[in-house]
């Protein structure tokens, strides 16, 4: 029987969840009261499980906590793990994301932060270094800030070549090495930019979460500030995916575990409202590759519905089925065991959710 880890991130701490059917869920916390919590991570690898949670305290500051028990448990380094080398003259404000890299690169995690950079761990996330090259890198002067800041949300490993790397910017776009982090460079040809006089720059797109094919590793799935896009090439092009969407504007954006070609997403009103569409809770999914869509609602309510997913707060487990979970700004969180097909409430009265992280711990 296999269990699950769900990492629930709010606005006043961190709730942990545990089923072994996916039905029934017992939750724990909230874990680092009164710290908003942007980023989770849960990583497997070395034969252990290692959370790994970005807490953010309006009074002690940002910072990065480990644990090795499943959070009976959390450890904090005696030093700042993200930290700005004083040369940049920045100081950090929140991390945005935790992404613990393959099996190709042992101990490496990364973390994005704001204001935008690249940090790069050797160690399972206890301490950091800012990647130099990204950060020094010309066009990023004049990256702006979204609407919550100027975070770097999206952090993606090719799991054929530990030296390729994908991140996302708000507002920046998307951004790749293949050498390791050495250079960067944009890649971001055919997402539309509408707020800016050349609506197809080369860069400052508005780019809300990345998510990679499970077995495509060259093809990237992307949710726009407006626009739903798909990349066949490992981001160097992109083509407009939305069409049978009811909107494209959103913030989640996660793909399956397993198929090819399937991914997940909770469009929202374009206009500034930013609600769900029709004010129903409805997730829609591609299983092929954007070509259609459709509207995921079996067990979620039908109708006077205001719960916004953010853009971290949509995520797949990777059990089988596979298991589809979302958070929502009503402090809802929803569960699928089947792919997506129907849907159950997990947990509800939570502060506003930020952040989900589901994983198989068997």
């Amino acid at each position: 029987m296999t269990e699950v880890l769900l990492a629930v991130g709010t606005q006043k701490g961190l709730f942990l969840g545990r089923s072994s059917d996916r039905a029934t869920w017992e939750f724990t916390g909230p874990h680092f009261q009164m710290n908003a919590i942007y980023s989770v991570a849960i990583d497997r690898r070395g034969g252990r499980v290692r959370l790994l949670s970005g807490a953010d305290s309006s009074h002690w500051g940002p910072s990065v906590w480990w644990s090795d028990d499943l959070g009976s448990t959390w450890n904090e380094p005696p030093r700042p793990a993200v930290r700005f080398p004083e040369h940049t003259g920045s100081s950090l404000e929140r991390v945005w994301q935790l992404h613990p890299a393959g099996d190709e690169a042992p101990g490496v995690v990364y973390a994005g932060t704001q204001p935008a950079a690249l940090f790069r761990s050797t160690d399972g996330g206890e301490s950091f270094a800012l990647d130099e090259a990204l950060w020094s890198h010309p066009q990023r002067a004049e990256w702006a800030a979204g609407f919550g800041g100027q975070g770097l949300h999206t952090v993606i490993t090719d799991p054929r070549d530990a030296s390729t790397v994908t991140v996302a910017v708000s507002t920046g776009g998307v951004y790749r090495t293949t050498d390791g982090g050495q250079n960067w460079h944009p890649a971001n040809t055919g997402i539309r930019a509408p707020f800016l006089p050349d609506e197809y720059p080369e860069f400052g797109q508005c780019v809300h979460k990345v998510a990679a094919d499970p077995v495509d590793h060259d093809r990237f799935f992307l949710q726009n500030h407006g626009g739903v896009y798909r990349s066949d090439d490992g981001g160097s092009r992109w083509q407009d995916i939305g069409g049978g969407l009811p909107a494209t504007f959103g913030f989640g954006l996660a793909t399956h575990p397993r198929r090819t070609g399937t991914a997940y997403l909770f469009p929202l009103d374009a206009d500034y409202a930013r609600l769900p569409v029709d004010r129903r809770c409805r997730v829609y999914r591609t299983q092929d590759a954007g070509e259609s869509w459709q509207p995921l609602s079996r067990g979620l309510p039908e109708e006077d519905h205001y719960g916004v997913v953010l853009r971290d707060a949509l995520c797949t487990d990777d059990a089988e089925p596979a298991g589809v979970y979302f958070g929502n700004r009503n402090g809802e969180v929803y569960g699928s065991a089947d792919d997506g097909d129907s849907w159950s409430l997990l947990a509800s009265h939570l502060p506003d959710v930020l952040c989900v992280r589901a994983a198989a711990l068997s």
